[in-house]
């Protein structure tokens, strides 16, 4: 059975941001991710994570001025200095919740700039960047987001994220493969995730259309779940969806999922 986390910044939204916790565990996921901690102190988010016996398994780098539309800043000319100090951020809040690995937002890529310019740009962030966090021990991400979600995001398939990450070869650096981005851009989910297995490092999940829980469009959950068993995925699965209602009224995918067993037993 995969290894379930809920995403705190999408689920149980019901509840302020720190009580989500709490409510994270009585659901039964064993570990929680975030978006963007940045908002609240670290220790008083890792004093949630210990009240509620909860591992995070996964936060973001700062993403620029969410507000104005930015996504990541490793795509933006003339924004180094704040993208080098956003990493050092990360850095001290995976310390700090004992997270082992951080996902860094590519953004949104500005138009009229000469494609290899923005190519250069983005290698040496994210080569800065895990270098950074390979110094610590942290292993470090980088997704694809669909273009009708986010448009102009600058990684938008997982072949061209997996090209940008052999470029740069960090022995840390990893695909984040977030199936309802990949649903929406190139489908193949199965195949994907298998044939590129070793450099994945986390799998996300919502289902197609609407980005909702598991079970309200297309995807076949059961079969995917366990074929992440089959191939011997041992990542933890974030559970970053728009629930239709409130988060707990549409658990009955992961009381099914933990309940399941690939062999019928």
């Amino acid at each position: 059975m995969p290894r379930f986390a809920a995403n705190v910044s999408m689920l149980f939204t019901e509840l302020p941001f720190l009580d989500r916790f709490a409510a994270a565990r009585k659901a039964g996921f064993a570990a929680v991710e975030c978006q963007f901690p940045y908002a609240f102190e670290a220790k008083e988010i890792a004093a949630r994570l210990a009240d509620n016996g909860l591992e995070m398994a996964l936060h973001n780098m700062p993403g620029g001025d969410w507000e104005a539309g930015e996504r990541g800043l490793a795509v933006l000319a003339d924004r180094e200095a704040e993208f080098q100090d956003g990493v050092s951020r990360a850095i001290d809040y995976a310390g700090a919740l004992g997270c082992r690995q951080i996902n860094c937002l590519a953004g949104v890529a500005p138009a009229g700039v000469d494609p290899a310019r923005l190519r250069a740009l983005v290698v040496e962030n994210l080569t800065y960047a895990a270098a950074e966090l390979h110094r610590v021990g942290l292993r470090m991400l980088v997704e694809a987001i669909n273009t009708r979600d986010i448009p102009g995001f600058y990684l938008n398939r997982s072949d061209e994220t997996l090209r940008l990450i052999a470029e740069i070869g960090a022995d840390n650096l990893f695909l984040q493969y977030d199936a309802y981005h990949m649903q929406v851009m190139e489908g193949d989910l199965a195949r994907t995730i298998e044939r590129n297995l070793a450099r994945i490092g986390h799998i996300q999940i919502a289902d197609n259309p609407g980005r909702h829980e598991p079970g309200t469009g297309e995807i076949n959950w059961p079969f995917l779940f366990a074929h992440l068993d089959r191939i011997g995925y041992a990542g933890w699965v974030g559970a970053e969806y728009l629930p239709l209602g409130r988060t707990d009224e549409g658990l009955a995918w992961l009381a099914d999922a933990q309940g399941f067993r690939p062999d019928g037993a």
